[in-house]
């Protein structure tokens, strides 16, 4: 600790001494992306991480089932590098703004909140940011999500990294990409049947990722769907 104390400026050794750390000596970090402003994780920093990630400019946080320091990305590969740091009124929460290495959730999504809790009859009726964004975005932009989703499937294919969701169906093999493309068809018509276009968008999504699974197993582009898409979008209506 002392080595990493004469790394720390003046100024930020005086915000340190001005945040308030809970009885476990822990400070709540959201990370959220910078680009996208998609909150993408939630974690507890202690001194020592928090000076790590102003050192290193990468997310560091304390593991409280591990009881250790944890660096992001350290194993799989997706860091965070960080862009800002904030913290709230009360000092007591922080705000990390990040460009991150791929996704933030072990299970290979981009953030860890992709679940959505339903809300009740008298909720805002208003259409969902994502919708209000993409009417914004060029068409390369809508979908480069897929490109770059694509990219990382196939990194975890090579590097199988410990732990990941993405590492497990590929252990698995393609029967089991195949029984999880069929489950998660089947959970597609089910929220798409019960009209609940939130649990819809969770289901595409999964399909999609599983989807994009199966392709790389198969060793076949998506630029290869995509050009046999726009090959049938050309040729002449028979209608």
């Amino acid at each position: 600790m002392s080595g990493q104390q004469n790394n720390t400026t003046l100024e930020q050794q005086e915000i340190l001494d001005g945040i308030r750390w809970n009885e476990a000596g822990l400070l709540p970090a959201i990370v959220q992306d910078d680009k996208t402003l998609e909150v993408l994780m939630f974690a507890y920093m202690n001194p020592e991480s928090l000076k790590l990630s102003l050192e290193s400019g990468q997310t560091w946080f304390w593991s409280r089932s591990r009881g250790e320091l944890w660096h992001k990305g350290g194993t799989s590969g997706n860091t965070q590098a960080i862009t800002s740091i904030h913290y709230d009124c009360d000092s007591d929460t922080l705000l990390v703004k990040v460009k991150p290495e791929g996704p933030a959730c072990h299970t290979g999504e981009v953030s860890c909140f992709y679940r959505e809790l339903p809300l009740g009859s008298k909720a805002v009726d208003n259409k969902p940011a994502e919708e209000v964004h993409s009417a914004e975005k060029t068409a390369g932009e809508r979908f480069e999500v897929l490109a770059e989703l694509e990219r990382i499937i196939a990194e975890r294919e090579a590097e199988r990294p410990e732990g990941a969701y993405t590492t497990y169906l590929f252990d698995k093999g393609v029967d089991k990409i195949l029984k999880k493309v069929g489950e998660e068809t089947a959970e597609t018509i089910i929220a798409a049947k019960n009209k609940d276009n939130a649990e819809l968008r969770l289901e595409v999504s999964d399909l999609i990722y599983h989807l994009l699974v199966l392709l790389q197993e198969r060793k076949l582009p998506l630029d290869d769907i995509m050009a046999e898409l726009s090959a049938r979008h050309e040729r002449p209506r028979r209608d």
